[in-house]
C-alpha cells in the first residue's frame, strides 16, 4: 500500500518524481524518499519521515538535477515509520536502489540463508530484496539476472511491485510485479513507472500493464518485456482516457468533500452508460452465466463489503437469486459450504484488493464463474475474472471511499434489474434518485451544524437501524472511525437490549437511520430506550416517515423506491464523518494508519 514512481527521459526527473508522489500520497504517507542520478555523476538519495511536503522541504537545497530516478511514498508494513525504513533502500555496496510495494513473506528466511554477512540499515522486508540483488551482482551476475534470481527466491505468498535502478547504468529502470499494481507509461520524451496512472497523467495516458511474474527493462527510448521464463514478449500500450483535472481538488479544501459532491454525477454517468431506450443493458453472456447459478457469492472488503450488503438485497428481491455477501479476508481462509452452481461477484474500488485476489485465485482453481465490479478496468481483479463491469466512479483520491461506494451499489442495482428482465421504470427512478442525492448534498450546512453539536466533542457514538438501514449503520460507523478516530459502533437496533445499551451514558450520541416503513416505528422505540438512559439522539429519516422534530430529513421514498433508502442515507453519513473530522482539525483525506488501495493481506 505504497506509491511508486520512476522516470527516465530527456527532462529533469526530480520535479516529475515529486509531483507524482504528491498524487500518490493516498497510497501511503508515513515516509517518503527519492533517488536521482545527477548529471554530474553523483547518486543523491534523500528520505524523510512524514508527508511528501516534508521530503520536498529537505530536497529544496539539494542539487539533484538528473534525467533518471525513482521515488516512493510509504505505508508501513515492516518497521515503524522512520527515515531508515523509508524507501528507496540501497545495497551494501551502494550500487543498487530499490522501492517496493507489497510484502515479502519469506524475507527472514532469505536473510538467514543469503545475507548473514550483511549489515542492515532498516527493519523492512524490502531491504532484503535489494541486498540480494547486490549480492548476486557481486558474484558476477548482470543486473537483469540478479534481479530475476531475487524474484525467483520469493515464496508464493509474497507480493511485490519492484522498481530498481543500477547506479552503473542509471538510464535503465528494472521493474517487476506480482499481486501489486504497476504500470509502465510511455511517451516521446520519457518512459515512466508508476503504481497508479494518476501520478503521471501530466506526461502520458499510454500505458503497458505489467503481468504477474513479468520483468521490464526500461530506457527513455524503449520498454523490453520478459515473461516469467525469461523470454522476450511484446504488448501494445493501452490508452487511458482520463482528464488530469479529475485528480485535482480544484476549489475544494479536501478530496473527500469533492467526491461526496460528485455522487449525483456518478449516478447520471451510470445511467448514461448502462441504459438504452429506458432498459438496463448488460452483456448477455454475463446475464446468462449468472442465471445458471443457484447462488451468488459477493466477495469484498471494507466499504466495498458494505456496498455488497446493500446489493445483496436487490439480487434477492428483484432477481430472485439467493445471495450471500462475504468479507474477502475471511472467505480466503475459511470459506463456507459452496452450492453446486455458484457464481462469484467481486467488488473493489481499485481492483487490486489483495484479499479479494486471493479468493479469486481459489475459485478459479475450482472453475467457478466470476464477475468483477471495479473502478479500474485494467486491474488484476477485472483481468482475472471471467467478466468485468465498470462502476464509473472516476478517480477517487480520499482514503475514505464515498463516490465509489455509491457507484458500487448503483451498479449492483442495475445488474439486478437486468437479471430481473428489464425493470422498465428503473432509468426514471435512478434519474429521480440523482436529483434527490443532489438535494441532500446541497443541504450540508445543516449536517455540519449537527456534526459540531453531536459528534465533534464525543469520544464514542452509535448508529442504529433495522433491515436495510442496519446494513448502512456499518458503513456509517466505518466512515466516522476512519477519519475522525471516534469509537463508533453500527448495528441492528433490535440488538440494543442484548448488550450494547449498557454502554449508553449521559450525552452519548445515538444516530438512528430510518428509511424502511416496516421497521420505522421499532427503530424509533429503540432510540427512545437510549434516550431514557441519557443518549443524545439524532435521526436521519426519509420524508414519508418523518416527524417534525427529526434532524436530517431525506427526500421521500414511497413504494418500491423505498429500497433506495440506503443509497440516500449514504450522503449524510459521509458528511457527518467529514465535518466531524474537519471540526477536530484532522487531515480528512489522509487519516492516520490508513491507505487507499489495500494491496497487502
Amino acid at each position: 500500500m505504497c506509491g511508486i514512481v520512476g522516470y527516465t527521459g530527456v527532462n529533469d526527473a526530480l520535479p516529475f518524481l515529486l509531483g507524482g508522489l504528491e498524487k500518490l500520497e493516498y497510497r501511503g504517507y508515513d515516509s517518503a524518499g527519492v533517488y536521482i542520478h545527477t548529471d554530474d555523476g553523483h547518486d543523491m538519495l534523500v528520505k524523510e519521515k512524514g508527508r511528501v511536503k516534508d521530503l520536498e522541504k529537505k530536497v529544496v537545497n539539494c542539487k539533484m538535477q538528473g534525467h533518471s530516478g525513482i521515488a516512493h511514498t510509504r505505508w508501513a508494513t515492516h518497521g515503524q515509520p522512520s527515515i531508515e525504513n523509508a524507501h528507496p533502500h540501497i545495497s551494501a555496496d551502494g550500487r543498487y536502489y530499490l522501492v517496493h510495494n507489497g510484502v515479502i513473506e519469506n524475507y527472514k528466511q532469505l536473510k538467514a540463508d543469503y545475507l548473514s554477512d550483511v549489515v542492515f540499515k532498516s527493519q523492512t522486508d524490502t531491504e532484503v530484496a535489494v541486498q540480494l540483488v547486490g549480492k548476486f551482482a557481486d558474484a558476477g551476475m548482470d543486473t537483469l539476472s540478479a534481479f530475476r534470481k531475487m524474484i525467483n527466491l520469493l515464496n508464493d505468498d509474497s507480493s511485490y511491485a519492484f522498481l530498481l535502478i543500477d547506479a552503473k547504468t542509471p538510464g535503465l529502470l528494472y521493474t517487476a510485479k506480482c499481486k501489486s499494481p504497476l504500470l509502465v507509461g510511455v511517451s516521446k520524451t520519457a518512459n515512466v513507472v508508476t503504481s497508479d496512472a494518476m501520478a503521471v497523467l501530466n506526461l502520458t495516458k499510454d500505458f503497458i500493464e505489467l503481468r504477474d511474474g513479468e520483468i521490464a527493462v526500461i530506457s527513455k527510448e524503449s520498454v523490453e518485456l520478459y515473461d516469467a521464463a525469461g523470454q522476450r514478449s511484446t504488448r501494445q500500450p493501452f490508452h487511458l482516457d482520463i482528464d488530469p483535472a479529475a485528480v485535482d481538488k480544484g476549489t475544494y479544501p479536501f478530496f473527500m468533500l469533492k467526491e461526496i459532491d460528485e455522487q449525483a454525477i456518478v449516478a447520471r454517468n451510470l445511467i448514461e452508460h448502462y441504459f438504452v431506450n429506458g432498459l438496463p443493458q448488460i452483456d448477455e453472456k454475463i446475464l446468462s452465466a449468472i442465471k445458471q447459478a443457484d447462488r451468488l457469492y459477493i466477495v469484498a472488503a471494507g466499504t466495498s463489503y458494505h456496498a455488497a450488503l446493500i446489493g445483496r438485497r436487490f439480487f434477492e428481491k428483484w432477481a430472485g437469486i439467493s445471495t450471500e455477501a462475504h468479507i474477502a479476508s475471511e472467505f480466503a481462509y475459511d470459506h463456507p459450504l459452496i452450492s453446486k452452481k455458484p457464481f462469484f461477484v467481486f467488488i473493489s474500488q481499485s481492483g487490486e484488493t489483495a484479499d479479494s485476489i486471493q479468493v479469486l485465485d481459489f475459485i478459479k482453481k475450482e472453475h467457478y464463474p466470476s464477475l468483477t465490479l471495479a473502478n479500474v478496468m485494467n486491474s488484476t481483479l477485472t483481468r482475472e475474472a471471467d467478466f468485468a463491469l465498470p462502476i464509473l466512479a472516476g478517480p477517487e483520491i480520499a482514503v475514505a471511499s464515498t463516490k465509489a461506494y455509491m457507484a458500487q451499489i448503483l451498479t449492483q442495482v442495475i445488474l439486478a434489474a437486468a437479471l430481473a428482465g428489464g425493470h422498465d421504470q428503473l432509468q426514471a427512478e435512478l434519474s429521480r434518485l440523482a436529483i434527490d442525492l443532489q438535494t441532500v448534498i446541497d443541504g450540508q450546512d445543516k449536517i455540519k451544524e449537527l456534526a459540531d453539536t453531536y459528534l465533534v466533542h464525543a469520544d464514542r457514538a452509535f448508529y442504529i437501524g433495522r433491515a436495510a438501514d442496519a446494513d448502512v449503520t456499518l458503513e456509517a460507523a466505518l466512515k466516522l472511525k476512519e477519519i475522525s478516530y471516534t469509537l463508533v459502533e453500527g448495528f441492528a437496533a433490535g440488538e440494543l437490549k442484548h448488550g450494547t445499551i449498557s454502554l449508553i451514558e449521559q450525552n452519548t450520541p445515538v444516530i438512528a437511520l430510518i428509511s424502511q416503513s416496516k421497521t420505522a416505528g421499532l427503530t424509533r422505540s429503540n432510540l427512545e430506550e437510549t434516550m431514557a438512559r441519557g443518549a443524545k439522539a439524532m435521526t436521519i429519516v426519509t420524508k414519508n416517515l418523518a416527524s417534525s422534530d427529526d434532524d436530517i430529513i431525506l427526500p421521500a421514498l414511497n413504494g418500491e423506491m423505498e429500497m433506495f433508502g440506503p443509497i440516500l442515507e449514504a450522503v449524510p453519513i459521509q458528511l457527518l464523518a467529514y465535518y466531524t473530522s474537519l471540526g477536530r482539525k484532522l487531515d480528512v483525506d489522509h487519516p492516520r494508519n490508513l491507505a487507499k488501495s489495500v494491496t497487502v493481506q
